[in-house]
């Protein structure tokens, strides 16, 4: 089996170490095996989106020595596919329209304050065709998934996760989780699990803040037919006070690092000991 992998970054940013280090991970076990890297841009989300940011992760991955296989994937360019997909879940009767904000959510739920708020269902059992009238008066509104049925439906999940082995997922915590909303027709969740097959990807290298994201993405891979790639998920990249690095804080980014006189070959060392051993995958 030819081993293809991939990169794909949002362009709500410029790169930075973390990043640095899934896109080596990713390159160095393509080309370690002959096979190939793809880089996709994220871009679904075009209000934090720039074509700037999109320019400067061509750039830095230039700077760096990484080289990626074909045409670069851009999401926004395939909202016709995603809703295609969206169509096949809802026909299985998996998706329902969901019109609360995520204030009335953590509100209902009495959670802090800008805090993640699991849904409590409160849509779930909204009658379809005063659904079909609210969306129809333009009400915002978000696509669900039943997890309940689309968990029932999928029976038994795991994934093979480098250095573990195989690791049993069990999507159901996750809640009811988005797919699309009225003014995004695509949720990451539901993009990056339709990219993986149409692109063929065998092996996903990515951070750790990711890994609970796994269990809805072999959901998805289950009730869609789509092949469930290897995983190995990277120990975060961490600043000198131990928090993540994140575009949100201002991390030092790569263009920062390089203007500051940092080569690719310390970049690549300052991220090595973070990226795990993949020989496993």
């Amino acid at each position: 089996m030819s081993i293809v992998t991939r990169f794909a970054p949002s362009p709500t940013g410029y790169l930075h170490l973390g990043h640095a280090a899934s896109a080596m991970a990713g390159h160095d076990l393509a080309r370690g095996a002959g096979g190939r890297f793809l880089l996709r841009l994220e871009d679904i989300d075009a209000g934090r989106c720039r074509p700037g940011f999109a320019e400067a992760i061509l750039e830095d991955l230039a700077w760096l020595g990484l080289a990626w296989d074909g045409a670069v994937r851009v999401q926004s360019a395939h909202f016709d596919e995603y809703r295609a997909v969206l169509a096949r879940l809802e026909a299985m009767g998996l998706l329902y329209r969901c019109f609360c904000t995520r204030a009335a959510i953590a509100a209902a739920l009495g959670a802090p304050h800008g805090a993640e708020a699991a849904y409590p269902g409160t849509c779930r059992g909204l009658d379809p065709a005063l659904a079909d009238a609210r969306a129809a008066q333009g009400e915002p509104y978000a696509l669900r998934l039943r997890m309940d049925r689309a968990a029932a439906m999928a029976g038994r999940l795991r994934y093979h996760e480098a250095a573990e082995g195989w690791v049993e997922a069990d999507p159901r915590p996750h809640g009811d989780v988005v797919l699309a909303r009225k003014d995004v027709p695509a949720s990451y969740h539901l993009c990056v699990c339709h990219d993986d097959a149409a692109q063929e990807v065998t092996h996903v290298t990515r951070g750790e803040d990711l890994r609970a994201a796994t269990d809805v993405h072999v959901l998805l891979q289950a009730l869609l037919g789509w092949p469930h790639p290897a995983y190995a998920h990277h120990p975060l990249i961490r600043d000198a006070a131990g928090r993540r690095l994140a575009k949100r804080d201002r991390a030092a980014t790569l263009r920062d690092l390089r203007d500051a006189g940092a080569t690719p070959a310390q970049i690549r060392e300052m991220v090595s000991c973070r990226i795990g051993d993949l020989a496993s995958l």
